[in-house]
C-alpha cells in the first residue's frame, strides 16, 4: 500500500520539488509517472528536467511517444503507462484509489496560495485517512521541508 505524501508549496515550485524527488525515486529503482492537468506546465517541467546539470541527468519522456512503457519517468496527463511505482500529482491532477493502492509512493503537490487546491488537498487528506491510507503532510518553510501531520493506518 502506498504512502501518500502531501507537499504544500509555499516557496518551492512543483518543478523544483520534483527535480529533488525524482532522482531519489530512481535511486530506489522505482519508475515514476508525473501526472498534471496543464500541458504547458508539463512542457515546462520536461524542459527543466532536460536542462538540468549534466551530472544530474534525469532520464524521462513526455507521454505519447513510442516508448512510453520504457520511460523511468513519464510526464503526462493520462493513465500510468510505464509500470510506475510512484505517482506525482501536480496542477490538481487526481488518482483513483486503485492506482494509489498499486504505488509505493504518491506525491500530491499543491500551492498554498491557491485556495481551491488547498481545499482539495484537505478533502483528499480526510478521504485517504478515512480509507486507512498512510499519509504525510509536508510544508516548505524557510528553505526546508517540515512534516506537519502524519496518518498511520491502524493495523488489525
Amino acid at each position: 500500500m502506498a504512502l501518500v505524501m502531501f507537499y504544500q508549496l509555499t516557496a518551492s515550485t512543483a518543478a523544483d520539488t520534483l527535480a529533488a524527488l525524482l532522482p531519489r525515486a530512481l535511486q530506489q529503482g522505482w519508475r515514476v509517472m508525473v501526472r498534471g492537468t496543464d500541458p504547458v506546465a508539463l512542457d515546462r517541467l520536461d524542459e527543466k528536467l532536460w536542462l538540468g546539470a549534466e551530472d544530474g541527468f534525469l532520464p524521462h519522456g513526455r507521454e505519447g511517444g513510442p516508448r512510453d512503457g520504457d520511460q523511468p519517468v513519464l510526464i503526462g496527463q493520462g493513465a500510468v503507462a510505464n509500470k510506475a511505482d510512484a505517482l506525482a500529482l501536480i496542477d490538481g491532477a487526481e488518482a483513483t484509489e486503485a492506482e494509489i493502492a498499486q504505488m509505493q509512493r504518491v506525491w500530491l503537490l499543491f500551492e498554498k496560495a491557491d485556495e481551491n487546491r488547498l481545499a482539495d488537498a484537505r478533502a483528499r487528506w480526510k478521504a485517504l485517512s478515512a480509507a486507512g491510507v498512510a499519509a504525510q503532510y509536508w510544508s516548505d518553510e524557510d528553505g526546508r521541508w517540515v512534516k506537519k501531520a502524519e496518518n498511520q493506518p491502524v493495523k488489525a
